[in-house]
This record gives structure tokens, sequence and C-alpha cells, in this order.
């Protein structure tokens, strides 16, 4: 018996900007806050992670749920 997972990365309609954090989220199986609240203190602490433009290419590119 084979078992294939058909799980898909996409936008979630759990949005606050775009939907990236929280599709994130789900595809993980996270809590979205916890998703959400990483992602700001690694794109305001982090010198080396360019959080905003990330965030930027993912809006464009992840599709719609």
């Amino acid at each position: 018996k084979k078992i294939t997972m058909n799980k898909r990365l996409t936008k979630s309609n759990n949005k606050m900007v775009a939907g990236v954090c929280a599709g994130i989220a789900e595809y993980l199986g996270w809590d979205v806050t916890i998703v959400r609240a990483v992602y700001a203190v690694l794109s305001v602490f982090s010198v080396g992670f360019p959080g905003l433009l990330l965030y930027i290419i993912l809006a464009i590119v992840m599709p719609n749920r």
C-alpha cells in the first residue's frame, strides 16, 4: 500500500498581509502566531536575513489556495 502526500504550499485565507506566514504555518502544521513571531524576530534582529525581500518574493511566487 503506497501512501502519497499531496500537500502544497499555498497562501492562506488567514491573512494579515498576504497570507504567506499563515500558509507556511498551515503547511508545517504549526501555530500561525509562532511562525509570524519567528519571522518578525528574524527580520528585525538579523542583518543577514532579508526578511522583507523574502516575504515579497514568496507573496508573488506562492499560489493562492
